[in-house]
């Protein structure tokens, strides 16, 4: 008997029209999108309500598109734009339409507002399904560094800018001195005295507003820092008249003056150069920041800084749980990357959420003695200065089993970002820019991590 195949015909129109709900699985990440998009309140997405100009394509449509590309991976307009007619999910949910990469871009910067929103919505959505559950929330805090669109070789640190426009500044002396002489050395071919001088203005221009900048920047550290000074000043003070031996170095009051090391990036000025990986090497970026609730493993707040390091993120990262969902709080917990005694204390006051961050770096192998059942520590003494209070609440068994939850919840919702769904570079630039792409990915993770929940529930 012969082998037989399924018959492939191309060239025969369909007599009927598709339905293109049948294009993709009925229990297809696409088709959960679409679904919860039209069911969100959305109050503030851009319409041309006059009716001019070309016709529109409908807001919800694009906001699905936009978030389900991103949930598998499609980050560019351009890419976006060529999926629409190569991916049959895409082709699905912008109905066999083809937006263009110009209108997809702009779509996305003008509705930061309506991603904010949705963040916002799904996450109530979640609480209705009863995925998220009410009250009672422990919060798992980290950030991540993503690349900026910008190259780090596009930077210029404080003290090579100033080597740089002295520099210039003598070679623009020496071109007109040269445009002068009448015997002078001609240039190259295609090289004039005129456009070589104008070229080095414009330089000179650009790395002066980059020293502006750095010097600015170096002023408004100072000014952040100084109530953090003044606090430790007061905390050491307050243990010398209490009789304490106050150990380590003194701080050091912060200064207005640039660091030659501090850098301005001419491609995205807002991104800095930050230790990346385990410190090793150097990358122009921003620091994402999450906060993801240990039993659902959705991420409940999402911002992004320009700081290098987590040391003065722990309350605004807290503070960006919208306020409902922040009162049912009880417990946050983060590295020693975001521990300091003032931001416990602004975090925990008024009844605020327990906060169990390390006081200092702890591998993740575990000896054995760490295996070994071990009694409950005692209270450090009365009157004991806060890293005490944290190290004693980091050691109880409460605390330990707490702590435990961090690694499990944030670093894995992380690499779920990086590696699954393959986010590792903003497309924007400018730190709104950075948010609001920032926003849109915690978005669609959280619209795939629902997907996810709802299938194995069924």
């Amino acid at each position: 008997m012969p082998a037989r195949f399924v018959n492939i015909d191309r060239d025969t129109p369909l007599l009927l029209p598709p339905d293109l709900r049948q294009w993709v699985p009925e229990d297809h990440l696409a088709h959960y999108v679409l679904d919860a998009i039209e069911s969100l309140p959305l109050t503030t997405l851009c319409v041309n309500e006059r009716g001019t100009g070309d016709e529109q394509f409908p807001p919800r449509m694009m906001l699905g598109l936009v978030i389900y590309c991103y949930a598998t991976g499609t980050f560019s307009s351009r890419a976006i734009e060529r999926a629409t007619y190569t991916d049959v999910a895409v082709r699905f949910l912008s109905g066999d339409t083809h937006p263009d990469h110009d209108t997809l871009c702009a779509f996305r910067r003008q509705n930061g507002t309506v991603l904010a929103e949705s963040f916002v919505r799904v996450l109530e959505m979640a609480q209705e399904l009863k995925l998220l559950k009410f009250g009672q929330l422990t919060l798992a805090a980290d950030g991540t560094k993503v690349l900026a669109n910008a190259s780090k070789h596009s930077a210029v640190s404080y003290r090579r800018a100033g080597k740089q426009i002295e520099l210039l500044r003598q070679e623009v002396e020496q071109l007109l001195a040269k445009a002068e002489q009448v015997d002078s050395v001609p240039l190259q071919d295609g090289l004039t005295i005129p456009a070589e001088i104008a070229r080095r203005r414009d330089r000179l221009a650009k790395l002066q507003v980059a020293r502006t900048v750095i010097e600015e920047r170096a002023r408004r550290r100072a000014a952040q820092e100084q109530p953090v000074y003044e606090a430790k000043q007061a905390e050491r003070a307050a243990r010398r008249d209490r009789g304490e031996r106050v150990r380590g170095r003194e701080p050091r009051p912060p200064t207005a003056t640039p660091t030659p090391k501090d850098q301005y990036n001419f491609t995205d000025p807002d991104s800095r150069i930050m230790k990346a990986g385990n410190g090793e090497h150097f990358e122009q970026a921003y620091n994402a920041q999450a906060a993801v609730e240990t039993d659902s493993r959705l991420i409940v707040a999402a911002r992004v800084t320009d700081a290098p390091n987590d040391k003065e993120q722990l309350v605004p990262t807290v503070q960006a749980v919208s306020a409902p969902m922040r009162e049912q709080v009880c417990a946050v917990l983060a590295d020693n990357g975001f521990y300091s005694a003032t931001s416990v204390a602004v975090v925990e006051a008024n009844g605020g959420p327990t906060v169990y961050a390390a006081v200092e770096k702890t591998g993740h192998h575990r000896a054995v003695k760490d295996l070994e059942q071990r009694a409950e520590p005692l209270p450090p003494p009365q009157g004991s200065g806060p890293v005490e209070q944290m190290r004693y609440r980091l050691r109880t068994s409460a605390g330990r089993a707490l702590y435990r939850l961090r690694q499990q919840t944030v670093e894995p919702v992380f690499g779920i970002i990086k590696e699954a769904m393959g986010f590792r570079r903003f497309s924007l630039r400018g730190q709104g820019g950075a948010e609001l792409e920032w926003t849109l990915v915690c978005l669609a993770y959280n619209l795939r991590r629902l997907h996810r929940l709802t299938v194995v529930a069924v």
